[in-house]
């Protein structure tokens, strides 16, 4: 019994000091500081929706009148804006005439418009031209309204 009496107290020293362990201290982690400084992306431009007025001629006529110089003007400056776009300039007439002479009628129309763009600065490989002659007017009734070029970009 007396060796119980001195390990068991032996035992009981060592458990404590065994069980006990020592706590450890965490230390917090500084995190360094993020300071978010805002970039500037630098926004695209926003291009006008592309919109191409038609042009009128006098009657028999494929020269550009004075109000035809400022639209294909401002033509030039909206194709400027799409450079990946093509236009096709398309030639019409009124019925008065031969189906024959208003093909080449158009076909003058149609050329002045597009030698005027060119020089404006838009290059020629963007441009093609074709006449409608007198199969596509704009209203049978109005013949004044049917001697244009239309513009279509593509």
């Amino acid at each position: 019994m007396r060796i119980v009496e001195l390990i068991l107290p032996i035992i009981l020293i060592g458990v404590i000091a065994l069980g006990c362990a020592k706590k450890q201290v965490v230390k917090p982690v500084e995190e360094p500081v993020v300071v978010e400084t805002p970039v500037e992306v630098p926004e695209e431009p926003v291009r006008p929706k592309l919109v191409l007025q038609r042009i009128h001629f006098d009657f028999d006529k494929s020269d550009i009148r004075s109000d035809a110089a400022e639209t294909l003007r401002k033509n030039a400056e909206m194709l400027k804006l799409y450079p990946e776009k093509k236009v096709i300039i398309e030639g019409h007439c009124c019925e008065i005439g031969t189906a024959e002479y208003n093909l080449g009628l158009g076909e003058r129309r149609a050329k002045a418009a597009y030698d005027y763009l060119t020089m404006l600065g838009l290059s020629t490989d963007r441009m093609s031209m074709v006449s409608y002659g007198e199969e596509k007017p704009l209203d049978p009734a109005d013949l004044p309204k049917n001697r244009r070029c239309e513009f279509v970009a593509k």
